[in-house]
């Protein structure tokens, strides 16, 4: 699908779901246009959960709190490891995780009861750990502003990933909180080249608009990072240097790197991609990405599985190690503030004591 990053919408079958098929409704709208299929529309449905803020246990995730304003993303990054989510939906991981989106209209009102809640402890909630907070679809919702709000006017801390310079639109909120030490954003760039970034990539912006976020906001006093990720061979391995270069360039103080995760339908989705755009290569990255996943499509364990192993793993952390260490970068960490939260009351204001 021409604008998309999936090649398929493959049913889920881990779920033991029934497959399902086209009907007459879902063929109705797809509209013909000068003989051709008109583009895949997104769909946005509301959803009303009863809570915002999901817990994490994860021994190799440095966060135990996180907010998802969206499930799904349109961006459309192909090797996106949240798309598995959908299937808990009865939906496709692949086309439908892009393009049949759910915003959660309540998410600051829910945020703001549970982070006044007694005996909430104010570290760091994350953002972008499942869905990017500032896809297209929140020019419009506008969700992730509505938190950050609650968030600044509890001076509660908060660290954001994305790959949007959309998150410019809220420097006038995030600033302010950085003076006080309580933000830090990370911004992914997983490559350079426009041409790769139109098909692995093909709804987020463009890499050149992420070079100038770190920029601006790194003006503007916010601490940023950079998040090369994933790392795929054979793809776009071959930049890491120049990335990190041109981020630190940018202003970026600190960086990381992940290599590609494959987990569940992911695996298949992306090997079709890989026959589609890469066929000259496939048999190549997918030999590679095993070697660093013990032989598997993907490796679950804790630790390894956003470290892999082997040697084509070591070669490309030392690669890293070097190149960060060239442009200046993790040199200090980012710490984050929390003495000085302000738990919101029921009704929404804030408490004075």
């Amino acid at each position: 699908m021409e604008g998309r990053g999936a090649p398929a919408n493959t049913s889920p079958s881990r779920f033991n779901l029934n497959s399902r098929e086209a009907d007459g409704d879902w063929l109705d709208e797809r509209e013909e246009i000068d003989g051709g299929i008109a583009p895949l529309r997104t769909q946005v449905t509301s959803e009303r959960p009863k809570s915002v803020l999901a817990r994490n246990t994860s021994p190799d995730i440095p966060f135990d709190k996180s907010v998802n304003p969206y499930r799904g993303c349109e961006h459309g990054c192909i090797y996106c490891y949240a798309r598995p989510t959908h299937a808990y939906h009865d939906m496709s991981p692949g086309l439908d995780f892009e393009s049949r989106l759910f915003a959660k209209p309540d998410a600051a009102s829910l945020l703001r009861k549970e982070i006044g809640r007694k005996g909430h402890v104010p570290t760091p909630i994350a953002f972008g750990t499942n869905t990017d907070a500032y896809q297209p679809i929140e020019r419009e919702w506008r969700i992730m502003r509505q938190c950050l709000e609650v968030l600044a006017k509890a001076n509660h801390p908060l660290t954001i990933t994305t790959k949007s310079d959309r998150i410019l639109r809220d420097i006038d909120l995030l600033a302010p909180m950085a003076t006080k030490g309580l933000v830090a954003v990370a911004i992914s760039v997983t490559m350079l080249d426009p041409a790769l970034h139109r098909i692995l990539e093909p709804r987020a912006p463009r890499p050149e608009k992420r070079l100038a976020a770190i920029k601006e906001l790194a003006t503007a006093g916010i601490p940023t990072h950079v998040n090369v990720a994933p790392i795929i061979p054979a793809i776009n391995d071959h930049e890491i240097e120049s990335i990190i270069e041109r981020a630190a360039d940018a202003g970026a103080k600190t960086a990381s790197w992940i290599p590609l995760r494959l987990p569940h339908e992911v695996a298949p989705l992306f090997q079709d991609w890989l026959q589609v755009h890469f066929p000259d290569r496939a048999g190549k990255v997918m030999s590679i990405v095993r070697s660093i996943r013990e032989g598997r499509d993907n490796d679950p364990n804790f630790f390894q599985r956003m470290r892999g192993s082997g040697p084509w793993a070591d070669l490309i952390r030392n690669r890293f190690r070097i190149a960060a260490r060239k442009a200046g970068l993790n040199q200090t960490r980012i710490e984050l503030r929390s003495d000085l939260f302000i738990p919101p009351r029921c009704d929404g204001q804030l408490a004075l004591f």
